[in-house]
């Protein structure tokens, strides 16, 4: 098509997100329609349901909050404002000004009137002598700073009504689009996240194509205030923090113990059904099998301090991966292509420094234990490896109540090992299997390992979030920097592929995630406590007794409750406890040999034999793999 032709029908489409179709000259036209090109050769629009779509709605947000700040707060200087993963931010130096919650209001009203203008986003490049001017004349040192680091050629400007922003580009066609906007909050930010550095305003918003999304987002958001696993992980005592202990170094209490037991019980039972061997590995390493592995290049900085020992120039780390420690073990064997894969796994803990204000209950921790493996296969293997994993990975997030999850496979980055030869052939396999499998992905261009590509396995919880727990990646690098190999059946030495495959991600962040997912109210066989036996008076307290210790025989977590109590006082409590079955014991009860059960979130009462409830509750408290 002509390049007019391509922004009109770009233009027209309803609520149609067009990323850098306006450009500064017909070159970059073609540059940005050929990117649009599908497998199939059809031209390919991004929208609102696709995260380059979101991408280019909230980038052009920000510009528009940029603007509405700039002119409700006069000599604001701007910095950096991206997309993020839910929304976007600018960064602002706000001079004398202050801005508070009370603003977001009047600039919430500014950024709809300039939305409701319909101004035209239009990228142009400019000359580094011209950007530098603007700016000089803007009094902007940051933006300046911005445009020393970039080269003559490669510098956009972006304008839509009066505004003018440095930007490279991702924009929806015009401001009309953004139908419903929310400034959310407001916090410090370092310039360039350097605390030698000025600290700025960070101002963040949220926008959506339609009133009626924000009105869901919203809702959510008080959803996951409610869900939140800090607030229900301390009120169901399933595990604490201590300023003493540590920062980002969960505390389990005995609930919670209970809680990952069984998770990791049965993550264990599944793993070794799918033929994984499993393995137990050291706290520590010694820093050359980091650097060997290139796990000291990598995490490195963000490692804690070598530990010291009696012995001069000996350095140990708390150790940042498993990886390397798996090739150990594989070494310590010898193996044939006959053998292969042969398929290592381990509930490793791994310790990384985290900074403090990244950390966030068990979703971001700095010591977290990994459910992790390692399958050591030959490069025809990788496919098969790829489907078995996918399958391991789909049923257990299914048997966990996660019914829905995106895939991702990240290609080759620029920064890689390997010949093209290898990586073409590790893509194929990803890719092959997934489609062998009929599930759907996404790709995502340069994302991959330096060593590999990799499949990232994305939930979608109750309420609609999405988080990355599982991967799956295929490494072509550790194994020869590890002098690994395999005989071959020309009977010499071969290096393996090393796949690293996680489910969970971690336990600690996984059970964040799940207990939010479920609101606390945890499926019976996962829950901490399965059965409360209250009594109604004290005549039926050796009745209780009697059944807590035949619960207890059955492998049930009972709890017993003989407490003087009025007995709705407790069924109320322990239903804030989340508990999923509480039992009311009283006169009745202890002359027909019967239970009077009720269940949690539910108001009804029913009434069962006692051996008959026994019987029941174990059949109904297994787990999936029971």
């Amino acid at each position: 098509s002509e390049e007019t032709s391509v922004i009109s029908i770009a233009k027209d489409i309803s609520e149609g997100l067009a990323r850098n179709v306006i450009s500064a000259n017909f070159n970059d036209k073609v540059v940005e329609v050929n990117s649009m090109i599908n497998e199939d050769g059809k031209l390919e629009f991004y929208t609102w349901d696709n995260d380059e779509g979101k991408s280019a709605f909230w980038h052009s947000s920000s510009h528009v909050m940029a603007q509405s700040i700039q002119e409700l707060f006069p000599g604001v200087k701007l910095t950096i404002g991206p997309a993020i993963n839910s929304g976007f931010y600018y960064d602002v130096d706000l001079g004398s000004h202050k801005i508070s919650e009370s603003d977001f209001d009047k600039i919430e009203s500014r950024m709809l009137e300039i939305c409701r203008e319909k101004h035209d986003f239009n990228l142009r490049s400019v000359s580094k002598k011209e950007a530098i001017k603007f700016y000089k004349e803007e009094d902007n040192d940051y933006k300046l700073e911005l445009i020393n680091d970039l080269k003559d050629g490669e510098i956009t400007f972006c304008d839509h009504s009066n505004f003018t922003d440095l930007c490279k580009g991702g924009h929806i066609p015009n401001t009309s689009i953004i139908k419903a906007v929310k400034i959310l909050n407001i916090s410090g930010a370092f310039w360039r996240a350097d605390q030698n550095n000025k600290q700025l305003t960070r101002i963040y918003g949220i926008s959506f194509p339609k009133q009626k999304l924000l009105k869901e987002y919203l809702n959510n958001i008080e959803q996951a205030k409610l869900r939140d696993h800090r607030k229900i992980g301390k009120n169901l005592k399933l595990f604490s923090f201590s300023s003493k202990v540590g920062l980002g170094l969960p505390l389990w209490l005995p609930k919670g113990v209970e809680l990952r037991d069984r998770l990791e019980g049965f993550l264990k039972k599944a793993q070794k059904k799918a033929g994984y061997q499993m393995v137990i590995t050291p706290h520590i390493g010694n820093k050359e099998l980091y650097v060997t592995s290139g796990h000291y290049e990598k995490y490195g900085d963000d490692s804690f301090q070598p530990i010291k020992t009696p012995k001069e120039n000996e350095e140990f780390y708390l150790k940042p991966m498993n990886c390397p420690h798996h090739c150990e073990i594989y070494n310590s064997n010898k193996f044939s292509y006959k053998d292969l894969p042969v398929r290592y796994a381990e509930f490793g803990t791994v310790y990384r420094y985290e900074q403090s204000g990244e950390l966030h209950g068990l979703t971001r921790v700095r010591g977290f234990t990994q459910d992790d493996g390692h399958i050591f296969c030959t490069e025809d293997q990788i496919m098969q490896e790829t489907e078995n994993f996918i399958e391991l990975l789909s049923k257990i997030y299914s048997d966990l109540g996660f019914n829905n999850f995106d895939i991702k496979l990240s290609t080759r980055p620029e920064n890689r090992v390997g010949s093209d030869e290898i990586w073409d052939k590790a893509e194929k396999s990803l890719e092959d299997a997934i489609k062998h499998l009929g599930l759907n992905y996404e790709i995502d261009e340069g994302d991959g390992a330096f060593y590999g590509p990799k499949l990232d396995f994305v939930l979608t919880d109750a309420i609609g979030r999405k988080w990355q727990c599982g991967t799956f990646q295929a490494d072509f690098n550790l194994p020869t920097r590890l002098e690994a190999t395999y005989i071959g059946e020309d009977g010499n030495k071969h290096v393996p592929v090393m796949m690293h495959r996680a489910i969970l991600g971690s336990f600690e962040r996984f059970i964040g995630i799940l207990t939010e997912n479920y609101s606390g109210n945890f499926p019976l066989w996962l829950a901490p406590i399965q059965v409360v036996i209250c009594t109604i008076t004290s005549e039926a307290n050796d009745y209780a007794k009697s059944l807590s210790e035949s619960l207890n025989n059955a492998n049930i977590r009972v709890q017993l409750d003989t407490r003087n109590e009025q007995i709705s006082y407790k069924i109320r409590e322990h239903s804030e406890l989340k508990r999923p079955v509480i039992i009311a014991l009283g006169k009745n009860e202890v002359a027909n040999k019967t239970v009077s059960i009720r269940r949690l979130g539910s108001t009804n009462t029913e009434s069962q034999n006692t051996n008959d409830f026994i019987a029941s509750i174990v059949e109904e408290a297994k787990s999936p793999l029971d």
